[in-house]
């Protein structure tokens, strides 16, 4: 079982410094909008990834006016103490320790103290361009596959290296033809590594994001999901080979894993132009829940779930089947933010577990 125990934040966002005790399995955080709930959560968030939920460069993160910011957590892992610290100097160098001893690379942290966060602006994975879905596969994934996320990290600087070379044809008139081939070599090969991953991946995934769609909203409303990518007709180097001319017209690389996608549906048609808020809000929870399902199977405890607002666009039954399930259902330690603190304690009353409710002034 994985349990925060106590945060605290220096110089964090619009906190100067302040502690955090959790006492119960169920936390609700209330407060008016700016006192700092949602930068609560992604304190906890920054501790598992080393960077914010939010796209934000690392030094905007730090309280107006200073310089640095350090966050400390105390968890529980397996009936172990665990203690980690994120500090970042003056300088914008980022440190992150665990019981003492600094990492030499972030990436081997991430999987460690997994979480899943659920945020009102996610609702862009649905309505958004197909970034934010191969985001979503990336963290999902990456939290328990490290060959995975090594394989991406390369993918992603041989694809810039890639680009930088193509842009060279403007500039000078000329290419490295050399350089492109290795390049390509490397890439391609890379790139098929990763499509296998996911298309295994989301096979179980997108069957288990129907199943919990179905068990929030209380019926499937005939949603459909599939995996959108154009290596499923053919591999990386015939890609590049029927896009060359169309790359160094374009100066950047026009085909590969990095187009790949999730297609919605609902009634045979485009989800997000047929979905109700409620529906598009349930089809979120799903996804994000689906995750936290995953990484439980995956990692042998369940990920800490943060609950940012939830609660405006879904109804009383979705709320309800959607807190019975994540705070009666589970094990796992859940923070769940609200602006109204009756509403807060009348919900979390309703599911008949201890909790503790947090009133951030």
């Amino acid at each position: 079982m994985l349990q925060l125990q106590n945060i605290t934040l220096t110089q964090f966002r619009n906190y100067v410094q302040q502690s955090f005790h959790f006492e119960d399995r169920v936390i609700g955080i209330c407060g008016k909008n700016g006192s700092g709930k949602t930068n609560l959560l992604d304190a906890i968030y920054y501790l598992s990834f080393s960077k914010s939920y939010f796209s934000r460069a690392d030094s905007a993160n730090v309280l107006h006016g200073m310089q640095g910011l350090r966050l400390e957590g105390n968890y529980q892992l397996h009936l172990e103490d665990q203690h980690l610290v994120f500090i970042l100097r003056e300088n914008n160098r980022k440190e992150l320790t665990l019981n003492d001893e600094t990492y030499k690379r972030f990436s081997d942290h991430i999987g460690k103290f997994s979480c899943v966060m659920i945020a009102p602006d996610d609702i862009s994975i649905i309505t958004g361009s197909s970034d934010e879905r191969r985001k979503l596969i990336d963290t999902i994934i990456s939290q328990f596959n490290k060959s995975y996320l090594l394989l991406l990290i390369d993918y992603q600087k041989l694809l810039q290296q890639r680009n930088s070379v193509l842009k060279q044809l403007a500039e000078t008139g000329r290419i490295d033809e050399a350089l492109l081939q290795i390049i390509d070599l490397q890439l391609c090969k890379k790139g098929d590594e990763l499509f296998l991953i996911r298309k295994d991946f989301l096979v179980n995934y997108l069957q288990l994001v129907k199943e919990i769609y179905a068990k929030i909203s209380g019926n499937s409303d005939q949603i459909d999901l599939f995996y959108d990518s154009q290596l499923a007709q053919q591999n990386m180097e015939t890609l590049f080979k029927l896009n060359q001319q169309k790359d160094r017209m374009l100066q950047r690389t026009s085909a590969g894993i990095h187009k790949d996608d999730i297609v919605f549906k609902m009634h045979d048609h485009v989800f997000k132009n047929e979905a109700s808020q409620g529906q598009r809000k349930s089809l979120l929870f799903a996804l994000k829940l689906a995750e936290w399902q995953i990484l439980k199977q995956q990692k042998g405890y369940t990920p800490i779930l943060l609950l940012d607002d939830v609660f405006e666009k879904l109804d009383e039954k979705r709320m309800y089947q959607l807190l019975h399930w994540v705070c009666s259902e589970s094990d796992g330690q859940v923070f769940i933010t609200d602006t109204h603190v009756h509403r807060l304690n009348e919900q979390l009353s309703q599911t008949n577990v201890s909790f503790q409710l947090i009133e951030i002034q």
